[in-house]
């Protein structure tokens, strides 16, 4: 079976508002009654989380309003590099040319010299908070961040805020906090464990 999460990162924090910005998303979430305010051992990974509040099926589709959250809310705030988990990546797209790039073949093996550029500078981003791959195509450098993920596997940001064991968010809800971020984009990375 394993732990499923759902990650809402934030696309444009910078390191240096990250934390109050996660604290004006909380306190949004706990004034819906989406999570509460107390911080509780309800979370996979971490020490402490926002356990699921009494209003929590307002984040959710209609139909998976019967499925309860087991878990709780992580709130992320440093330089991370968000994934889906379980898996990889299919593919990645460039910002600059529109190429998608295939990161497997169709046995899922690893696609020969094409992901070791965009490891190492994963790594690199981890440690600086800079890294750019040349597409493989038109041959532009382009900063790691700018790149599109097949099924938004990857998302490098500075704030997310990572549920465990929800039902699927509904649009609306993940509107809200662009709102709440100020209208800030945002990706919503899957994973399971």
């Amino acid at each position: 079976m394993g732990d499923h999460f759902q990650t809402v990162v934030d696309l444009d924090a910078g390191a240096d508002e990250a934390a109050r910005l996660a604290d004006r998303v909380v306190a949004w979430l706990v004034d819906e009654g989406i999570v509460l305010a107390e911080r509780t051992g309800c979370v996979l990974g971490r020490p402490l989380g926002h356990p699921p509040g009494p209003n929590w099926h307002r984040a959710v589709a209609e139909d998976d309003a019967g499925w309860k959250p087991s878990d709780g809310l992580a709130v992320e705030v440093g330089r991370t590099v968000f994934h889906g988990g379980q898996g990889g990546p299919e593919a990645v797209t460039c910002p600059r040319c529109a190429a998608t790039t295939s990161l497997v073949t169709d046995d899922w093996e690893p696609v020969d010299g094409v992901w070791a550029p965009f490891g190492a500078a994963m790594r690199t981003w981890h440690e600086t908070g800079e890294a750019q791959v040349a597409c493989p195509v038109c041959a532009e450098p382009v900063p790691l961040p700018e790149w599109s993920w097949a099924d938004d596997y990857f998302a490098f940001a500075h704030l997310g805020f990572e549920f465990w064991n929800w039902p699927e968010f509904t649009p609306e809800f993940l509107a809200g906090f662009s709102r709440a971020l100020g209208g800030h984009r945002t990706a919503h990375v899957w994973g399971k464990l």
